[in-house]
C-alpha cells in the first residue's frame, strides 16, 4: 500500500467505494459564529479568526468525506471579502496511541486508586503503539457557545474506539483536532503523537523554534527525512505561500509529571514512527513523547476504563510566514511567561536545584567571577519573581550532625544571596521527611516543605544531652531539632511554616489525612499543602484535581475542628509547587510550571529577609496558576481569599470575581462546603473568545456553608484556583 492509500485508511476513510457518509446537524445553532455548511461529501466550516470590528480575517477548513481522500481538503485563510487562500490541501489528522499497564506500588492507603501514583514506568513493561483508523461511517455537527465541533466515527487505536473530533472557536485563530477514544481494559497508561500528514508535495516549508532561540526554517523535498526535534514553546509549523499552520499541543495538559523537565524532543517533522505499520503518510509535522525520558519515574498519562480520552493538538492559522504563526501561537501562553499583576508578585516552589553543593566544588571556587547558572536568567524571562528552592533532596548531608550540614546551609544562604537581586529573590529552603509525620509499618510519613522569613541554622539531628538552641562561633544561633516538638518549637519561635509536599501521592500517599489530628497539623505553623498537575488523566477538564480535592477536605476538616482553635490551626491553604530537578535554558519547563500570585506590593531583598512572603502565605492571600488564567479578584461580599466575614441575616450573599484568559474558556466554578457536602455551582464559559476579561457576579444562598472558593478553566485545560474565602456565622438580625 503506498503512503497515500495507507493514510486514507487512517484517518480519510477506507479506498474502497461506499455510501455517502450521514451527517447529523441536530445539534448545531448557527449562531454559535462558526458557519458550518454540507456540501455534497464535504463539510465546509468558516469562522472568524478574531473579534471586534477589525475582525476581517476568517479561516476555513473543507472536510472531505469520500472514499480514498485526504480528510482535509484544504485549510484556507480569506482576507475581508476575499477568496479564501489555501494554506495546507490534501492532509489528515494524524494520532498514534502507546497503550502501556499501570501498576501502583505497594504502601498506600486502602482504596487509594491505583491510578493515583507517579511511581511508575510504564515504559519498562511491555506495551504497543497503534496508529488511529477512522472507518468513516457517521458525521455529527454540534455546537455549544461560541464554538462548533465536527465529529466523524468510527475510530479505532488498538483497544480505543471513539470518534475524531475537530473543534472551532469563534473569533479565534484556533482549531483543535482530537481522537476523542476509551477504551473497556482496565489498569491502562498511554502516551499520544498527533499531527498533521499527507504526501510530500501538500507541503513547502517546515519550521520550529530550536532551544537557542533560533526559528528554523526548511524546504520540503521528496526525501526529506523524519526527524523528532527538540523546539522551544512545543510548536511545529507549516509555511506555505499563502499563510502558515502552527500545530502544537495543549501547553501543560500534554506534559504528564516528571522529575526532570529536559527537552525530550517533543515535536516532529517527517514522521515520528518508521514502521511500516504505523506510518501516516509521507510527511507531516506535529507533536510527540519520549516514553522513558525523565528519570527513574516516568508515569505517562492514566486510562481508566470508560473514559474519554482527548489525545489531539491545536492548529492556528495566519496568513503570514512561519514566525508569524509562532509569534501568534505564544500569545496564547503570553510568550512562555507570567504576566505583572498590579497588586501582586509571582512565587514558584519546590525546586531541587542543588546549588549550595555546587557551590562548594573545586571547580566552581576557583572560577572567577564565580558562575551563574541558568536558572536565573530562565525565572526572569518567565516573570517568576520568587523561588522557594528544596534543597539538599538527594545532594547534601541534611541528616549530619553539624560538621558537613552547617557549611552546606552557609552555602545555601551564600549562593541565594549572590544570585538574588531586585528582579529574583531565591528563598532557601528544603524538602524533609522526619518528624512532622506518622512512621507505621508500611506507611511512609511523607514528606513536607520548610519555609523560614530568614536564614536560620538547625540540624535535623539532636543527641541526648545536647541543647536545643545554642550560640556559635560563626554562624550565631543555630538549633537542633530531634522530635516533632523540636520542630515545631523551631516553627513557632523563629516564624516558619511548614507544609505537605505531593500529598496523597508519591512518598506522602498518607498525607496528610493520617495526621490531620495531630498537634503540628493543628498549629499555626502548618499551612496546608502543595498542588501540581499530578497525575494525568486527558479526559478531564480540570487539572491536579487529587490536591484540589484536598483542598475542600482541608477546609472542611477546618469546618469541623472546635471552635476554640486559633484561625490558623483550622484554615489550610494549597499552594502551588512545581517539585523539579535542576534546570536549563534548553528545557521544556513551561509546561511543566506554576506559580502562586501572592498579593505583595513590593520584592523583598535578601538581606531584609522575607517575612511578607510567609504572611501572605499564611493568610491566604494568593491564587495559583498556570499561567494563561488570572484571577484579577474573587470576594464574597467584600472579603478576598483568606479573609473570613459574616453573612448577612439573609444568608445570600454576592459572589465576584473577575478573570482574564488567553484561550477561550471552558468553565469556572464556584465551591462551597459545609463540612460535611462540597458543592459546585458551574459556570459554563464557552460562549467565550480568546483573550478576553471578564467579571462574574452570582447571588448565592450560603448558610450553613463556612467556605467559598473559585476555580476557572480554558479549552486547553489550563487554568487557575484561589484559596477559600471563610464564612465565620450570620450576621444577627436587627432586634433578635
Amino acid at each position: 500500500m503506498s503512503d497515500l492509500l495507507a493514510i486514507l485508511a487512517v484517518l480519510g476513510g477506507s479506498a474502497p467505494a461506499q455510501a455517502q457518509v450521514p451527517v447529523d446537524t441536530g445539534g448545531y445553532d448557527s449562531t454559535c459564529g462558526v458557519a458550518v455548511r454540507v456540501e455534497g461529501e464535504t463539510v465546509a466550516v468558516e469562522w472568524s479568526l478574531s473579534d471586534g470590528v477589525e475582525a476581517r480575517e476568517a479561516g476555513r477548513v473543507t472536510i472531505d468525506l469520500r472514499a480514498g481522500k485526504p480528510l482535509i481538503e484544504s485549510i484556507a485563510v480569506k482576507a475581508g471579502d476575499g477568496a479564501p487562500e489555501s494554506i495546507l490541501e490534501g492532509v489528515s489528522p494524524a494520532v498514534w496511541v502507546t497503550v502501556g499497564s499501570r501498576v501502583a506500588p505497594p504502601g498506600r492507603p486502602p482504596g487509594m486508586s491505583p491510578f493515583n501514583v507517579f511511581f511508575d514506568k510504564p515504559a519498562n513493561r511491555p506495551h504497543e503503539t497503534h496508529l488511529a483508523r477512522l472507518e468513516l461511517k457517521r458525521a455529527r455537527v454540534a455546537s455549544e457557545g461560541r464554538r462548533a465541533t465536527v465529529a466523524l466515527g468510527d475510530l479505532t487505536a488498538g483497544p480505543f474506539e471513539g470518534e475524531l473530533v475537530f473543534t472551532f472557536f469563534a473569533g479565534s485563530r484556533l482549531f483543535r483536532f482530537e481522537a476523542a477514544a476509551s477504551t473497556k481494559e482496565d489498569l491502562r497508561a498511554i502516551i499520544y503523537d498527533a499531527g498533521l500528514a499527507g504526501e510530500p508535495t501538500a507541503w513547502r516549508r517546515v519550521a520550529w523554534m530550536d532551544t537557542s532561540g533560533s526559528l528554523e526554517v526548511q524546504a520540503v523535498g521528496p526525501e526529506a527525512r523524519p526527524r523528532r526535534l527538540a523546539v522551544r514553546h512545543r510548536a511545529a509549523i507549516a509555511e506555505g505561500e499563502r499563510g502558515s499552520v502552527a500545530v502544537f499541543p495543549p501547553p501543560h495538559q500534554y506534559q504528564f509529571p516528571r522529575d526532570w523537565t529536559d527537552n525530550f524532543k517533543f515535536a516532529w517533522v517527517g514522521r515520528p514512527h518508521e514502521k511500516p505499520e504505523l506510518r501516516a503518510g509521507g510527511f507531516g509535522i506535529g507533536v510527540c513523547q519520549d516514553p522513558a525520558g525523565g528519570g527513574a519515574f516516568v508515569p505517562w498519562f492514566n486510562a481508566p476504563p470508560g473514559t474519554r480520552q482527548r489525545l489531539g493538538a491545536f492548529c492556528l492559522l495566519s496568513r503570514g510566514k512561519a514566525a508569524d504563526a509562532l509569534r501568534e501561537t505564544l500569545r496564547f501562553t503570553r510568550g512562555d511567561r507570567y504576566p505583572r499583576l498590579p497588586g501582586h508578585l509571582t512565587l514558584a516552589s519546590h525546586w531541587h536545584m542543588a546549588i549550595a553543593v555546587a557551590s562548594m566544588s573545586k571547580d566552581f571556587q576557583t572560577r572567577s567571577p564565580p558562575p551563574v547558572p541558568d536558572l536565573v536568567r530562565v525565572f526572569k524571562d518567565m516573570g517568576v519573581d520568587m523561588v522557594h528552592l528544596g534543597e539538599f533532596h538527594g545532594d547534601g548531608h541534611q541528616f549530619d550532625s553539624g560538621p558537613l550540614r552547617l557549611p552546606e546551609l552557609e552555602a545555601m544562604f551564600r549562593e541565594c544571596r549572590r544570585l538574588s537581586d531586585d528582579e529574583l529573590l531565591l528563598i532557601p529552603g528544603e524538602e524533609v521527611n522526619t518528624y512532622l509525620g506518622i512512621a507505621e509499618p508500611g506507611k511512609h510519613p511523607g514528606h513536607w516543605m520548610s519555609l523560614f522569613p530568614k536564614p536560620v541554622y538547625w540540624i535535623l539531628k539532636r543527641g541526648e544531652g545536647q541543647p536545643y538552641v545554642e550560640e556559635h562561633p560563626k554562624h550565631g544561633k543555630v538549633y537542633r531539632v530531634g522530635s516533632r516538638e523540636d520542630v515545631l518549637r523551631i516553627l513557632a519561635d523563629e516564624g516558619g511554616l511548614a507544609w505537605a509536599a505531593h500529598p496523597r501521592i508519591k512518598a506522602s500517599s498518607w498525607t496528610p489525612d493520617i495526621f490531620r489530628h495531630e498537634s503540628f497539623y493543628l498549629s499555626e505553623s502548618w499551612l496546608g499543602a502543595a498542588w501540581k498537575a499530578m497525575p494525568a488523566d486527558l479526559s478531564r477538564p480540570r487539572l491536579g484535581e487529587r490536591a484540589l480535592d484536598l483542598l475542600d477536605d482541608m477546609a472542611s476538616w477546618g469546618a469541623k475542628a472546635p471552635p476554640a482553635l486559633p484561625p490558623g490551626a483550622r484554615r489550610k491553604y494549597l499552594l502551588g509547587e512545581v517539585d523539579v530537578f535542576k534546570i536549563d535554558r534548553t528545557h521544556e519547563l513551561y509546561a511543566h510550571m506554576n506559580v502562586n500570585y501572592l498579593r505583595l506590593e513590593r520584592l523583598p531583598r535578601f538581606d531584609e529577609g522575607w517575612q511578607p512572603v510567609v504572611d501572605a502565605l499564611r493568610a491566604g492571600r494568593f491564587f495559583v496558576t498556570t499561567g494563561e488564567v488570572l484571577v484579577r479578584e474573587l470576594s464574597v461580599e467584600g472579603a478576598e481569599a483568606g479573609e473570613a466575614l459574616k453573612l448577612p441575616a439573609s444568608g445570600r450573599a454576592e459572589v465576584r470575581a473577575v478573570l482574564e484568559w488567553t484561550f477561550p474558556m471552558e468553565l469556572a466554578e464556584i465551591i462551597s462546603g459545609d463540612g460535611e457536602e462540597v458543592r459546585r455551582e458551574r459556570i459554563p464559559l464557552t460562549d467565550t473568545g480568546p483573550f478576553g476579561r471578564r467579571t462574574i457576579v452570582r447571588q448565592l444562598d450560603l448558610r450553613g456553608r463556612r467556605w467559598v472558593r473559585l476555580e476557572a478553566w480554558d479549552a486547553a485545560a489550563n487554568g487557575a484556583f484561589t484559596q477559600p474565602v471563610w464564612i465565620e456565622e450570620i450576621e444577627a438580625r436587627p432586634g433578635g
